[in-house]
């Protein structure tokens, strides 16, 4: 049988401007399509307005231009997606496979954060705010989905995850939002997502998100983890630590750091060629294999 088409994709959250971490998995993801003669999408995922900041997507649109990461389609936005989504947790309920949850985070906590499933025989008031979780027993056996699910990563070594070790997952929160598991899932079918770069601090919700995926009858991605950036060991660079944002003004200079920390090894000339030029080299010769196993690299350590 043929390989079905390669589709890609990105999916920044607007919580602030993408920074040097964001062009590594945003650089490594369109490097692996567009090697791949596949299609490369870009999702926002905004359906977090308390986590968000104002401006943030179109300047996030902006910074992938103006390093010409240039994106196939239209650009998805999941703050308009409710119906689809909807229509998912319809259809999971419709089965019997969710049930209505009270617990506070106090009460999880003081389990060691691990979810006992207390509210699966209980039924809340309707009135009372509650988060909908899966029932992954229940799913499990009626489905015939096999709970511990094994991820043959094309980067990082392989890991089998139980999705129960945790408790029931959260598919719509207590605050009316929806669960970013759900969200993700649902458009990842919808758009023939096939593969997934992306940063190794999310190689943990693979077995989860890949579950779901079964139980919403779509096609497993292959997934590739790319190496966080740190600013220190185990200090993910993220907005929530004031990384700063990406100067577009130095496109060229911050592809080419990037293919440094990516382990790509860029030859020096390339330091000072134009955008186009770097990116034509770094599609041709883009090599997962050169980041077999690494989970973390330190900013400035190139």
């Amino acid at each position: 049988m043929p390989s079905p088409p390669y589709i890609g994709r990105f999916a920044p959250s607007p919580s602030g401007p993408l920074h040097m971490g964001s062009l590594l998995c945003a650089l490594a993801s369109y490097c692996d399509a567009r090697q791949q003669q596949g299609q490369w999408l870009v999702r926002i995922e905004d359906i977090d307005p308390p986590r968000e900041e104002a401006g943030a997507s179109e300047r996030i649109l902006t910074t992938l231009q103006a390093h010409g990461l240039t994106w196939d389609g239209k650009v998805r936005r999941q703050s308009q997606r409710s119906e689809a989504y909807h229509a998912a947790l319809a259809n999971i309920h419709s089965q019997g496979l969710s049930y209505r949850c009270t617990c506070s985070r106090k009460r999880i906590h003081a389990n060691a954060g691990i979810y006992d499933g207390h509210c699966r025989t209980l039924t809340p008031a309707a009135s009372k705010p509650a988060a909908i979780r899966l029932n992954l027993d229940k799913a499990a056996k009626l489905k015939g989905i096999a709970p511990c699910i094994t991820i043959h990563d094309d980067i990082q070594v392989a890991r089998t995850d139980d999705v129960r070790a945790q408790g029931d997952v959260i598919i719509h929160r207590k605050d009316g939002l929806f669960a970013y598991h759900l969200a993700v899932v649902v458009d990842d079918i919808d758009q023939g997502i096939s593969h997934c770069v992306r940063g190794a601090d999310l190689y943990f919700c693979c077995a989860s998100q890949q579950f779901l995926t079964q139980l919403l009858g779509g096609t497993p991605l292959r997934y590739a983890h790319i190496p966080v950036l740190s600013s220190e060991p185990g200090k993910k660079l993220s907005k929530q630590h004031h990384a700063a944002p990406i100067d577009d003004t130095l496109a060229n200079k911050n592809l080419y750091q990037a293919l440094r920390y990516l382990q790509q090894s860029p030859p020096s000339e390339l330091s000072d060629a134009s955008v186009s030029e770097i990116l034509s080299w770094a599609i041709t010769h883009w090599n997962r294999e050169r980041l077999h196993g690494i989970e973390e690299v330190l900013l400035d350590s190139h």
